[in-house]
Formats: structure tokens, sequence, C-alpha cells
């Protein structure tokens, strides 16, 4: 089930173009159902505004639970912005793909270890910046050598760790999830026995993809506050 990328070199650089198709229509989606939720307010909300309003109390509630809300309250919109993005785009590979050529076009962004590894590392670059921008770069450092000196390697190793699980735990869970789904599909076109025994075991991996996909978003997004914390609390 595997098909090549289709890549595009330009001024030296490599670009996938399916990676640029993908994220710009998850981040169509999302911009789209921003305007729909907040184009007609209302004091009662109802439809859209009542399901973004949802959203926004839920990753309130995210970040209370890692950091008082004076210190967190800035990350609000970052964190509606990570959960909607990464959810559409997990959900984006599931209703079907799009093969060209033996290339292929149409799949979840998130499938792709460079976005998720992207997404990590300007999450944890975040972190870093806030911690300096709050507490100013003398007492940052000072952190990374506390309580002992001979630790600091350790903190240093922790900040790629925390990198690397937070990008592939979450392109890990997607891609698996297209390659079963990618593998069931394939039986749906071996003939009427293929498709009667794979049709209901593919309906039963695409509601659970659904919910994987909604986990994962709630998991970076839980984690994305987790170390925005560790860096800009006064306990920490």
């Amino acid at each position: 089930m595997h098909h090549e990328a289709p890549l595009y070199d330009f001024m030296g650089l490599t670009f996938n173009l399916a990676n640029v198709l993908m994220i710009t229509v998850a981040s169509l989606i999302v911009f789209i159902i921003a305007v729909l939720s907040t184009r007609r307010l209302a004091m009662k909300p109802t439809g859209m505004q009542n399901f973004f309003e949802w959203i926004m109390d839920f990753v309130k509630n995210i970040i209370n639970s890692t950091m008082d809300w004076k210190t967190g309250g800035r990350f609000h919109i970052l964190g509606i912005t990570l959960i909607m993005y990464i959810a559409i785009s997990n959900f984006l590979g599931l209703p079907f793909s799009v093969v060209i050529n033996d290339q292929l076009w149409w799949k979840s962004p998130t499938a792709d270890p460079v976005v998720t590894l992207t997404l990590a590392t300007m999450v944890v670059g975040l972190s870093h910046y806030y911690g300096i921008k709050m507490h100013g770069f003398g007492h940052y450092g000072k952190t990374f050598v506390q309580p002992m000196w001979f630790l600091f390697p350790l903190k240093i190793i922790e900040e790629f760790a925390n990198t690397l699980t937070l990008g592939l735990r979450l392109y890990g869970n997607i891609y698996a999830g297209e390659i079963l789904l990618g593998l069931l599909a394939g039986s749906l076109a071996t003939g009427v026995g293929g498709h009667l025994a794979a049709i209901i075991p593919t309906l039963a991996w695409q509601g659970f993809s659904v919910f994987i996909g909604a986990i994962q978003a709630f998991i970076f997004t839980m984690l994305t506050m987790v170390y925005l914390s560790h860096k800009v609390s006064a306990d920490h």
C-alpha cells in the first residue's frame, strides 16, 4: 500500500506538494469554522456558535488544569487553534485517499512525520520563548542547572525527547490508522465476498479512527499547555 509523495524542487528545497495541499485545506476548514461560528454572535448561542463556545470552554479547562488562568489565559487562542487544526487534520484522511499516477495527494497531513515534528518543534520553541519573555534570560537559564549543575545535559536531552515524543506520538497513531483503512479498502476490491467481509470492519475502524483523531488532538493540546506551564509558571 506504499505510494510515492509528489515532490517538487524549488530553489534548492524539496517540497511535498501533498503536504502543502492538505495543510492548506485543513487551515481553510478551521478558518471557515471560526468565521461561521462568530459571524452572528448571540447571547443565547446556537448551532456553530454553541459548538465554538464549547471548544473555547474545553480548552480553558485544559489550561486551568495545568496553570493558573492569569498566567495561562494568554495561551487560550493558541490552544483553540491547535486542537481544531490537529483534529481537522486527523480527520481529513479518513473518508478517502486520492492517488494519481501512484502519487498520494489526499491524506491526513498529520500522517506525515515532517508535519507533526514541525508542530512539536513550534510548541517546544514557544515554551522557551515565553519562559525567557516572562522570567528573563538569566532566571530562565538558571532553571537548566537547578538543583544540580550536572543535570544540565539531562535537561537538554529532555527537551529533544519532548519534541520527538510529542511529534511522533501524533504521527504514529494517525499513520497507523490510515494504513489499516487502506488495507481494509483494498479488501473491498477483491470481489463480493471481500466486500461483505471488509465493509463492517471498515465502518467500525472509521468510527474508532474519529475517536482516536479527537483524542490525539486533545493529548497534543494538553501536553502543549503542560510544557508551557513548566516554563512560565512561577513555581517551576
